[in-house]
């Protein structure tokens, strides 16, 4: 009873008061915190929520809009007639006031340097956009925040900036072009990747991989050009950092077109407490074989007790988007559905057991340390070759279509750290073949059918081209399949059957009947032809079971589906699709 009198009363003296006195009292409360490090917090809740409501139409106002937000990111703040200044330790905002409560201009100055115009700040305070003013504010004071004392904070600053003058430099080198569209091959194939310098209001960023343009296009976060963030860190061990270019002047690149760098005993460096880092946008999965390897490229050893363990396919799975409507066989084994042009449905087996094995363990990294220039274009192959990787598996994985009926069945399993095998069921008999995959790096990739019947190196090659193009199993799948019924449906000459007959004798898999604990006859292959080109398909992929769709996934429903491709935007595939939606012919 006493707390509502006293809310009445409060009611009653400030039903006269304007918002402006409003404002003005919670000010006065907050000025008089018992703890000046700690404003009282009911006291700030309440200035934010009068803010929120309160339109901003004067200088004052607009003074202490931008005096809250800059407290909620830890700045501090001071004003002169007419302007603003949010102030931290390696930088400064300031924001000049028209009388109105506009805003005439806003820079952003580092330490020591000179204040440069920022148009996407401006921009926001003109639009009153305030609480995205906020997010940009956090992002350039987080750009800003380098651990340390004010004097290690210098120093570590001054040499972020050097490495981000060597890295423009080295981005600047000649280099041969290798793709039609420049800023794809930039991105794919420059040393640095597309070097985004580092302006004031944004921290220098490396776009070191995305898909071809001309593949499989999806709405998919991952589909996104994949970043790195060039900033510095703190570490528990000391290390040299350079204090100047350590770039030759004018730079040079040596007879293998890599660039020349100063002599260790002619570097300018210093000993600090920190080392460089590149955060990347959005984290990448990678096997344990490529983070061993990052640490040999760098001799910075990357805390194993920060990273978790997971089979490869497992992580891709929990970071796929479309992952809500996987489906499962059972606890080891996940069944995706892939739709495809032409209302056709491909399902894809990853079997847990197989991925499980140590050398398949994967983890999630989000950035990377390292100590000199010389580092990033080979910590960048390495990144682009796991990348790749990861998006033609992550074709298999998303899955879109449940509760639909799949006209073709595949298992992906492992066979080395860079090589995988789908196996599938032949058009024309019912017996198997495997195609291998070994991803060289990103921008190599070999493909070797197996128990196909058909001995043309060329196909492989063909094969090879297709997926590289579009970075995508299924689509290279449900062209690979196309291709296998033209051929065995052609007409044969006497010479070619002869050829065909005695490549099946030899190469197609020996064929024998077992039976499942439901009692069910199924066929399954034992053997398959060792390649010659000495890559070996391991015997798991060699050993799948041939039965009818019905029996291979009982839960299915069998009935037809009104839309078997439901799931794809506009303009998925454009570049592989005919006018009546088939796959377009590409091998």
């Amino acid at each position: 009873m006493i707390s509502q009198a006293i809310i009445s009363d409060l009611r009653s003296k400030f039903a006269e008061k304007t918002w402006n006195e409003t404002f003005k009292l919670v000010r006065r409360c907050m000025d008089k915190s018992r703890d000046e490090s700690k404003p009282c917090e009911p006291m700030v809740r309440s200035l934010e929520r009068l803010q929120q409501v309160f339109n901003v139409t004067s200088m004052n106002t607009m003074k202490s809009r931008l005096e809250m937000i800059a407290k909620q990111q830890r700045m501090g703040f001071h004003t002169t007639e007419a302007t603003c200044y949010l102030t931290a330790d390696l930088f400064y905002l300031e924001v000049v006031l028209l009388p109105c409560g506009g805003v005439e201009e806003v820079k952003v100055a580092p330490h020591g340097g000179s204040p440069a115009p920022s148009e996407s700040l401006l921009q926001l305070l003109r639009l009153k956009d305030f609480a995205e003013f906020s997010v940009k504010l956090e992002g350039l004071f987080t750009q800003y925040n380098i651990p340390g004392d004010n004097e290690i904070k210098l120093k570590l600053f001054a040499s972020l900036q050097c490495l981000g003058k060597d890295l423009q430099q080295m981005s600047q080198l000649p280099r041969v072009q290798k793709d039609s569209d420049p800023r794809v091959d930039t991105i794919n194939n420059g040393r640095i990747g597309c070097l985004i310098t580092g302006k004031e209001d944004r921290p220098l960023t490396i776009q070191f991989y995305t898909s071809p343009t001309d593949g499989l296009k999806t709405s998919d976060l991952y589909a996104a050009v994949q970043e790195a963030q060039v900033t510095v860190g703190v570490s528990d061990v000391t290390r040299k950092l350079q204090t100047a270019s350590v770039l030759p002047q004018p730079a040079q690149l040596d007879p293998r077109g890599c660039p020349v760098f100063l002599p260790p005993s002619e570097a300018p460096c210093e000993t600090l407490p920190a080392c460089f880092l590149l955060k990347l946008h959005p984290a990448v999965t990678m096997m344990e074989c490529f983070v061993n390897k990052l640490s040999q490229i760098t001799d910075v050893t990357i805390p194993d007790v920060d990273l978790q363990w997971a089979p490869l396919p497992q992580l891709l799975m929990r970071r796929s988007s479309a992952n809500r409507q996987k489906e499962t066989i059972d606890e080891q084994n996940a069944v995706f559905k892939v739709p495809l042009p032409g209302g056709v449905m491909h399902s894809y087996v990853l079997s847990g057991f197989a991925w499980e094995a140590s050398a398949h363990r994967a983890t999630v990294v989000d950035s990377i340390p390292f100590t000199h220039p010389a580092h990033v274009p080979a910590l960048l192959e390495l990144l682009r070759h796991q990348c790749a990787i990861n998006t033609l598996l992550r074709s298999c994985v998303t899955s879109q279509g449940a509760g639909t009926v799949c006209d073709l069945h595949h298992e992906v399993l492992p066979e080395s750290e860079t090589s995988f095998s789908v196996t599938f069921h032949r058009p024309d008999s019912d017996s198997l073949a495997v195609l291998l995959v070994n991803v060289s790096d990103s921008r190599q990739i070999s493909c070797t059918l197996f128990g196909a019947g058909i001995k043309d190196p060329s196909l492989d090659e063909r094969l090879a081209a297709v997926m590289m193009r579009c970075m995508s199993i299924p689509l290279t799948l449900t062209i690979l399949h196309n291709k296998l019924e033209e051929i065995t449906s052609a007409p044969l000459s006497p010479l070619r059957t002869a050829t065909t007959e005695a490549e099946n004798d030899h190469s197609a898999p020996s064929i024998t009947t077992v039976s499942d604990t439901s009692g069910a006859s199924t066929t399954s292959s034992q053997s398959a032809s060792v390649p010659e080109d000495g890559f070996s398909v391991s015997a798991s992929a060699c050993y799948a079971m041939s039965v009818a769709k019905s029996e291979l996934l009982p839960e299915i429903n069998m009935s037809p589906a009104v839309n078997l491709y439901p799931f794809a935007p506009v303009g998925v595939f454009p570049h592989w699709v005919t006018s009546n939606g088939q796959v377009s012919e590409l091998i």
